[in-house]
Parts: C-alpha cells; structure tokens; sequence
C-alpha cells in the first residue's frame, strides 16, 4: 500500500505544526513547524530519539493533545479548531490507539477486552474477527496474566481496530518486547494495514522496523528532518534489528 498517493486526498494535511510546553515558568518547543500529509493505507514509520517530538505529533494527530500554532485536518475536519467534545468523538469514531504498555483490563478475558470496545463503536468487528485479524483467536478465552508480553499488545492491537478506524496510530509498540515477539507485533500491525486498509503510523527509536514502512519520517529536535520513499520494502523475517 502506499503507492498511487497523487490521486487521493490526504487523510491528515498539518502544516506549520507547533506545540509549546510552559515547564517551571519556561517555553520547551515539543514541535518547531511540522509539514506532514498522511494518505489513505499507507504504512508510516515515525523514528526520531527519544525528546525529538514523536509522541507529541503523534498525540496531536490522535486529538489527545492540541497544537499550540499551525493547523491538522483529519480529511476536511480542523482538528485545532475542534471542540473537546469534537475531540472525543474524533477519536472515538475515527483513531486505533496501540501503547508501550497494554492497558488491558486484567479481571477480563482477551475477547471480553476486545468486546469492550465494541460495545460502543458505531460499527465494530466481530470481537473474534479482530483477534483473528492478529493471530490471537487461539486464546481468546486467556486472562492477560495468562499471556505473554507479545500476546498481550496483539489483543491490544485487536481492540483498537474492533472498531474499524480509518486511522491506527502506534507510539512505541515494541518498545517492552524482546525482538521475536517484536517482530509478531510489527506483523499483526502489517496485516491490519494490508488487510483492512488501515492507515497505520508506528513511532519508534528503532531504526529496524523502517524497512518495512512504504514511508520513513524522521524527526530531530521538534522537526522532520528526512522524509523517506521506501521503494524496496523487505520482509519482516529479513529485518536485523
């Protein structure tokens, strides 16, 4: 996916993207003027060190923070411009979130957390389709305590995308696991994209996981300083992380 973005409208346009934290009385610049367009399908991968500003885009683009200049459309919606309320039915509707750290609800079963989410989605997967959708439906009756660390982020995986988003956005989903479960992550957000036509957009310090994007943005000190056209993808097994 990825290919043929000329014809499509954007799913995110931002433009002159600025975020000012005020901390003890001092201006700390997260964002210094970030020009980005997201399209329909694509697979992004967001690398930057860690204070480059990762998670505040990231945070921005999913109305979980605000811009302090510039401006973000999701489609022809002014995210700056929108309401808390706006927001939250923006996310709702709309946004996958998938985290370091799963957030699952321990006293529920991996299907009982998917269906959670389903419950108030307007138009939600099967609980089981969507842990079949990430290779989890084998062990859909586990507690999280009963699932490894990888298991337990692909039913997390699972549930942000029950509720068929146009976007899944991704901060740092291997950043806990160690490198073969990392992979089955990166290959459960894979197939969502492929599958369902996700944009999915993965921040990460790993330089590795680039390989697989159909685009790379680099970030340092606030601002893109490479975008990358990935015209030679690699398989997931192939990458030396």
């Amino acid at each position: 996916m990825g290919n043929s973005r000329a014809a499509r409208e954007p799913v995110f346009h931002a433009r002159g993207l600025k975020k000012i934290y005020q901390t003890a009385g001092v201006s700390v610049a997260a964002l210094r003027g970030v020009d980005l367009d997201l399209f329909p399908g694509e697979f992004v991968v967001i690398l930057g060190p860690s204070g480059s500003g990762k998670s505040t885009l990231l945070n921005i683009l999913g109305g979980l923070d605000s811009a302090s200049e510039g401006e973000v459309y999701y489609r022809d919606h002014n995210l700056v411009q929108a309401s808390p309320e706006e927001l939250t039915r923006f996310r709702r509707e709309h946004v996958g979130f998938v985290f370091q750290f799963y957030n699952l609800i321990s006293s529920l079963t991996a299907e009982e957390n998917v269906r959670l989410v389903t419950e108030i989605a307007e138009n939600p997967m099967d609980p089981m389709d969507a842990l079949r959708s990430v290779g989890m439906e084998g062990l859909s009756g586990r507690f999280p305590s009963e699932l490894s660390g990888g298991e337990q982020q692909r039913v997390a995986i699972a549930r942000a995308v029950s509720k068929r988003p146009d976007i899944l956005l991704c901060d740092e989903p291997t950043g806990a696991l160690d490198v073969e479960t990392g992979r089955k992550v990166i290959e459960s957000i894979l197939a969502v994209n492929r599958d369902l036509g996700t944009l999915s957009v993965v921040i990460t310090h790993n330089t590795a996981i680039a390989g697989v994007a159909d685009r790379v943005v680099r970030l340092a000190s606030g601002g893109i300083s490479e975008v990358i056209q990935n015209t030679r993808k690699v398989a997931i097994r192939e990458l030396a992380w």
